[in-house]
């Protein structure tokens, strides 16, 4: 049985456009549908009254979604999905290291750069008594000219950086190099999933609006010995990811 479309709710910025806001907004609750969820969208009217918005705005918002090929719209028969609209991947946190280590896996990941820096001011409670780090910036896209999915800023200590091989880092994410290829044995991992707005650089690296929806993931990876040996950030496409926690109840 197909349900219903039920677009989120938004909360709405005074400082932002409201068109602008109510398409990402509308944008996201069609990539991160449910599987059953009905193609038809509900009327003007009806999403106008559900973002608290006038008509006008409404219509400039479905306009934006139509132009990107997310919709399209009727006269007489109403405001549709694209079916080829493709759903949000789930961001999963499952405890496990080989769980996260395929989150961070991309089909094809560019080194946008690396090399040594000054510890950031944010990030120096956990490398005390290291004056410099090293820092790894990647790009990941589906395929070799595919869309840009996600970009990560990995901190790793030098003397743990010394023995990265760059290659590795072009075929496997981070954790798997640290773990498989430097040997390095890890403990733990602490992640957080938050969502942000993508400034400047993100937006340009993952060819979305600026200050469009994103989802931030931050993992701290420690030894055995309970030392931090990588920081790693890494921002997701918010059309492209949703964040998925499982809890075992047993």
């Amino acid at each position: 049985m197909t349900s219903s479309f039920a677009p989120d709710s938004l909360v709405l910025n005074r400082k932002l456009p409201l068109w602008y806001q109510v398409s990402q907004s509308l944008r996201a609750s069609i990539l991160g549908r449910s599987p059953d969820a009905s193609l038809r969208l509900p009327t003007e009217e009806q999403l106008a009254g559900h973002f608290g918005v006038s008509v006008l705005t409404m219509r400039q918002a479905l306009k934006e979604l139509e132009e990107e090929g997310l919709i399209t719209r009727h006269r007489r028969r109403g405001t549709f999905i694209d079916p080829a609209a493709r759903r949000a991947s789930p961001v999963r946190l499952l405890g496990s290291i080989d769980a996260i280590v395929a989150q961070q896996s991309g089909e094809h990941t560019t080194i946008l750069g690396h090399g040594p820096e000054p510890v950031p001011g944010d990030l120096a409670a956990y490398f005390p008594q290291c004056p410099q780090v090293v820092t790894y910036r990647r790009l990941r896209r589906d395929g070799e000219n595919g869309e840009p999915t996600n970009w990560a800023h990995n901190t790793v200590r030098p003397e743990v950086a010394e023995r990265i091989d760059l290659a590795d880092l072009e075929r496997w994410p981070m954790t798997k190099v640290l773990r498989d290829a430097v040997g390095v044995d890890i403990g733990r991992i602490t992640d957080t999933v938050e969502a942000r707005l993508a400034d400047p650089v993100t937006a340009e690296l993952l060819q979305v609006p600026l200050l469009s929806p994103i989802l931030h993931y931050t993992g701290i990876a420690y030894d055995g010995a309970g030392q931090v040996v990588d920081v790693a950030r890494i921002h997701y496409r918010g059309d492209r990811f949703a964040f998925s926690v499982t809890v075992e109840a047993r």
